[in-house]
């Protein structure tokens, strides 16, 4: 095995492969299942998903990445990364019309990677809502990790525990490692331990947390596929042949095949084909590694006060301690507190003990029972054109404000139940209402009866901001007939809107 000082060791070329998925549950009432963990914003405004893009594209020979991701958030993925985009760096986009967890993610950006750089890149894949503190010890991990890939086997991320933790799986080697990158092979992985096992596992010395990211060439880990897990590679590949494709200066997106890929096994990696291999070795490291799995773990990213409070947003506090407190809009006011944790969103209020914030996924669960959309939705929706956010809303009326990009259109579309009348209130809009189309300009409004079709664009260089009240016997998100879409939903469910 080739080492960084050794002679003639060459560093192949990288491809980040980052995993965009999941629901968040843990992080409710900030994370849902239409705005994710990895669009959360921490302190520093930074999402995690831009985080893990820019710790990708620092990396040494990273001019390619890849982002797997669903097909309903890949709007956000565009608008984060386009924040904070590195030039010189092509994204490539796969796009999954359901989820289906991280085998089918893993082997679908494997085929597609050996299609689009061929097989002597290697792969780094890596979830992107973690946090990596220490960027150099990364950087020097995976380096080691990717030459080690480059020879043979696929090498998994362990990190150097610092407690003993009942929340992550573990990796057992043999011995404790020689440094902080060494490469040795895995004995097993070993589920979340209970409390007793996990304070054996941290004084031993040979057990690591199991990060979730690898390295591996493509075709290395499609060989793995069809040794392990044969049906989930058969299916998969079926769905990257049919995928529909397109492509740009910078970027490329590739839209796997729903019909084909709905029917594939919704397993982990680690259960697929980790657990099995016999081909698997892992990078030791100490690189500041949180999974930001908790609201207790958010907390402990910033530093607390004298009184070991930790807050973010406008709060007043008196005989207070050991809290973690965030709010957005309102002033949020707290006497005789210990040890809470208090999430204040627009439309929802977590309070929890510290210590149970792995729980909070319960409470989502009975809100998913109840059919509340708090589960789902944030009073501030985002759409691919923009933004809209319900200020008020009773009996056959709501009013919404409505934001929408320079140079975006809502599609055209039209509703059974409800009409609507938009008025602009900053910026412009062309607004086409059945065989008309005029052009509104601030304090101008158009009323559109129910059944009539509509679109709306933004022709100018500015936001275009507008109230729109609908009245009807019916306000459902789900009240659409999309005609024409310029992102390409007319065939996706009406709350994808």
């Amino acid at each position: 095995m080739k080492h960084l000082d050794s002679p003639g060791a060459i560093a192949p070329k990288l491809v980040p492969v980052i995993i965009c998925g999941g629901s968040g549950t843990r992080l409710w009432p900030v994370s849902r299942e239409a705005f994710p963990k990895p669009f959360m914003r921490l302190a520093d405004g930074q999402s995690l998903l831009q985080k893990a893009y820019l710790r990708a594209t620092a990396l040494r020979n990273v001019t390619d990445v890849m982002i797997v991701t669903n097909r309903d958030t890949y709007f956000l993925v565009k608008d984060d990364c386009a924040e904070v985009k590195v030039d010189g760096v092509q994204i490539g986009f796969v796009l999954e019309p359901v989820a289906r967890n991280t085998a089918a993610a893993i082997a679908a950006a494997s085929r597609i990677a050996r299609e689009q750089y061929g097989e002597a890149v290697v792969l780094l894949v890596m979830p992107a809502d973690q946090l990596v503190e220490d960027v150099a010890a990364f950087s020097k991990a995976v380096e080691s990790a990717a030459l080690a890939a480059q020879d043979n086997g696929v090498v998994v991320f362990g990190i150097q525990p610092t407690r003993a933790e009942t929340g992550f799986g573990y990796i057992e080697i043999d011995e404790r490692p020689a440094s902080s990158t060494a490469i040795v092979p895995v004995n097993q992985f070993v589920e979340k331990p209970v409390a007793e096992l996990a304070e054996r596992f941290l004084a031993s010395g040979r057990h690591l947390w199991n990060a979730g990211m690898f390295c591996f060439a493509p075709g290395t880990m499609l060989a793995e596929f069809d040794v392990h897990a044969p049906g989930i590679a058969a299916q998969v590949t079926h769905a990257v042949d049919a995928a529909s494709v397109s492509r740009s200066n910078e970027s490329f997106t590739i839209e796997l095949d729903a019909a084909t890929f709905k029917d594939v096994e919704s397993i982990s990696i680690d259960y697929a084909v980790m657990e099995r291999s016999k081909n698997v070795s892992v990078v030791a490291c100490s690189i500041g590694w949180s999974d930001i799995g908790s609201w207790k773990a958010i907390s402990e990213l910033s530093a607390p006060d004298a009184n070991g409070n930790r807050v973010e947003g406008t709060v007043a506090l008196h005989d207070v301690a050991n809290c973690y407190i965030r709010g957005e809009d309102r002033v949020i006011g707290a006497l005789g507190l210990r040890d809470l944790i208090i999430v204040d969103t627009p439309d929802a209020l977590l309070v929890a003990d510290r210590d149970k914030t792995e729980e909070v996924k319960t409470i989502v669960a009975q809100l998913k029972v109840a059919k509340h959309e708090s589960c789902a939705l944030h009073r501030t929706v985002h759409r691919p054109w923009g933004t809209y956010t319900v200020l008020e809303e009773g009996e056959r009326f709501k009013m919404k404000r409505i934001v929408v990009k320079p140079g975006a259109s809502l599609s055209l579309q039209m509703h059974h139940h409800r009409s609507e009348h938009w008025i602009v209130v900053q910026g412009c809009a062309d607004v086409i209402s059945g065989e008309q189309t005029v052009q509104l300009q601030p304090n101008e409004s158009t009323y559109i009866p129910a059944g009539r079709k509509h679109r709306l664009t933004n022709p100018g260089v500015l936001e275009c901001i507008l109230i729109e009240v609908q009245c009807g016997e019916y306000l459902g998100e789900d009240d659409i007939v999309r005609f024409e879409d310029v992102y390409g939903r007319s065939k996706v469910p009406a709350s994808a809107a």
